[in-house]
């Protein structure tokens, strides 16, 4: 009975230390910074909408300009074309009225 003690203690002593190698090789995982500021040239759909639009080069293509501007909202997007300022810009519907919509850079939606 004393023997089967000593190899109960050995054997879950010997998991333990084990499982501490193991968690001691793996690389802890990246944490953000607590001071980082976001990242403005990334938009959720979420708050994209009516934001100030930003003159700039876009690197949205046509399909994903027409799809940001369909998530923020919009429906039946028409006339979709890249201006000289880098907006996008189409007409198309939203709340049952057609109105001017531009996409910027950063992926803000407006009317105009």
């Amino acid at each position: 009975m004393k023997n089967l003690r000593l190899v109960f203690v050995g054997g879950a002593l010997a998991l333990g230390l084990a499982g501490g190698l193991v968690a001691a090789q793996e690389p802890p995982a990246p944490s953000a910074d607590a001071h980082a500021t976001p990242n403005p040239a990334l938009k959720s759909t979420r708050d994209m909408t009516q934001a100030p639009l930003a003159n700039g080069q876009n690197s949205f293509t046509k399909a994903e300009a027409r799809s940001r501007i369909v998530s923020a909202g919009y429906s039946h997007v028409q006339e979709l074309k890249k201006d000289r300022e880098g907006l996008w810009q189409a007409r198309a519907k939203r709340h049952g009225s057609y109105v001017r919509v531009a996409l910027d850079y950063k992926g803000n939606v407006a009317t105009r």
